[in-house]
């Protein structure tokens, strides 16, 4: 059985209400808005490109609360962020998200594309470097950086 967007979002909405409860936060509306408006963004976003998109769909919202808000996402977990080279942070819903990688395109010293993939091999590696460290991995990043071309 799928989840609909609208399942995930409301579970997410949920959660999202337990976290600002639990820590004394205010749930203001702007915060929803801003939870809603990633939960319907496929890929990678970062915080100008949202403010931008938020602005055209006539939500009113500062930067300032969309930085804060994020700031709020990422320690409730909802919210991941990427740091890929020198650019600006990217991030990415990370509720029910499944584990992938990243190829980063360059072009002109900046990034112009963002690709995913997932390779089950990377799940073996991971696993006999816990075996052979002796360790717990609770997470990893793996990021490549090229440039795409053009056949």
């Amino acid at each position: 059985m799928k989840i609909t967007q609208k399942e995930t979002y409301e579970t997410v909405h949920q959660l999202f209400t337990d976290y600002l409860v639990k820590k004394g936060h205010r749930k203001t509306p702007e915060r929803y808005t801003i939870l809603k408006e990633i939960y319907a963004t496929d890929g990678h976003f970062d915080i100008e490109s949202l403010y931008i998109r938020m602005k055209k769909n006539k939500y009113r919202v500062s930067r300032a609360t969309l930085y804060n808000t994020i700031e709020i996402l990422l320690d409730a977990a909802l919210v991941i962020r990427h740091q890929f080279g020198s650019s600006s942070s990217q991030y990415e819903k990370a509720y029910k998200a499944r584990q992938h990688d990243h190829v980063i395109c360059m072009k002109n010293g900046e990034v112009s594309q963002i690709l995913e993939f997932c390779d089950p091999r990377i799940q073996e590696i991971q696993s006999d470097v816990e075996r052979l460290l002796g360790v717990e991995i609770s997470g990893h990043s793996l990021t490549f950086f090229g440039k795409k071309i053009v056949k």
